[in-house]
């Protein structure tokens, strides 16, 4: 009779084997775990801290306006709740360096500027040396000090600007520069007014000013030779610095979803801040305040070579209805510079803090009318 062998299937396993899968097993308990208490963890941070905004900026687009933004654009969500001194601050009646009227002595403690004026008739130039100031403020409390520069502009085209070097930590600079402006006839010279904006350069944020000196050349005649004023540095009147050019922005408010669209369109007139004379550069820096916190900031593309940029850029924020009378939206047209320091060409505000007529009617005309699309040329002011 044939020997039955009693077959057994080989299920023995090695012990290296079987500590990887027990290992591997292990790693896949603890990782769910931890998995598991960090969504929970992140569930009660956020019941705990909801803040009641949220910014959201669209990838830029091309003629988004004034089409329907569509909900298929791509989004990219973006961090807020930065603390920063807001600018908008100093728009205050009771804040402003430029909006209140100054008193005799405050003009007095400003300091003077002297400066020579003279023209070249064989080239038809107007010829302004600004030699130096004294007596200037302390801008700086750290130094004691200040860094004064001034900006000269010829009134009322604003065709020539130009300015000075920065001097550094002093309050009599000597600049001694001279400045030569072709294409003046001798005889609209009477018709001219002479601006220098006297300013102390700030690393870190705008640069302060310190005042202004308006000069008339209906009273000054330079035929027979160079003419030598000192003149007192007064406070700056911002009614006289008009003709920053125009911006154009479209505003749509959507009760339902609780979202505000904000189209940056284009600007015109844009004055030339290059000291060559040459087209700017411009781009929009958009800020957007909630009370005096800055919760968002975002810009456009720069615009090369124009005056009359056309962006048409949107950006996107979420805001709940109740806090529309908190918010402030702060358009900042800057003239980008490769080489030097960006200059600010003017601001534009809507919302809680306007300070233009035309602004607070821009805002209300969007709150009131939801799901409308309010577009507006508004005048940029000083910045």
């Amino acid at each position: 009779m044939a020997e039955i062998t009693n077959i057994r299937p080989g299920f023995d396993m090695s012990p290296v084997v079987a500590g990887l899968i027990g290992a591997s097993v292990l790693v896949v308990c603890v990782s769910v775990t931890v998995f598991v208490w960090t969504c929970c963890h992140q569930q009660t941070e956020k019941k705990h801290k909801n803040p009641p905004y949220k910014f959201i900026h669209m990838l830029k687009g091309i003629s988004i306006y004034p089409e329907t933004l569509s909900n298929k654009k791509k989004i990219i969500k973006v961090d807020y709740g930065e603390e920063l001194r807001s600018p908008i601050a100093s728009l205050t009646p009771g804040e402003s360096k430029t909006s209140s009227p100054s008193s005799p002595e405050e003009d007095v403690m400003l300091g003077s500027l002297t400066f020579s004026v003279d023209y070249n008739f064989p080239k038809k130039a107007l010829v302004v040396t600004i030699q130096e100031a004294h007596g200037l403020p302390v801008m700086d409390d750290q130094t004691q000090g200040s860094d004064p520069y001034i900006k000269m502009t010829i009134l009322p085209d604003k065709r020539h600007r130009v300015k000075t070097r920065v001097l550094r930590k002093t309050l009599d600079p000597v600049f001694d520069e001279t400045f030569t402006f072709y294409g003046i006839p001798y005889s609209q010279l009477q018709d001219l007014v002479l601006h220098f904006l006297v300013l102390s350069f700030d690393r870190f944020s705008r640069d302060d000013v310190i005042g202004e000196v308006m000069v008339p050349l209906a009273g000054v005649d330079p035929s027979t030779g160079k003419v030598q004023l000192t003149r007192d540095i007064i406070k700056r009147n911002i009614q006289k610095c008009i003709s920053r050019g125009e911006l154009q922005v479209s505003l749509s408010y959507q009760p339902v979803a609780q979202r505000m669209t904000v189209v940056v369109l284009k600007a015109r007139h844009l004055p030339k801040m290059d000291i060559t004379g040459l087209s700017g550069n411009p781009y929009v820096k958009v800020n957007v305040y909630y009370g005096r916190k800055r919760i968002a900031k975002k810009k456009t593309h720069v615009k090369k070579c124009t005056l009359n940029p056309v962006f048409n850029e949107s950006f996107i924020y979420d805001i709940p209805t109740d806090l529309l009378p908190d918010i402030s939206i702060e358009f900042l047209v800057i003239d980008f510079d490769r080489t030097t320091k960006n200059e600010v060409v003017g601001r534009l505000i809507l919302g809680a803090h306007s300070v233009t007529a035309s602004g607070a009617e821009h805002w209300r005309e969007v709150c009131e009318s939801p799901r409308k699309s309010v577009a507006k040329w508004h005048s940029l002011s000083e910045y």
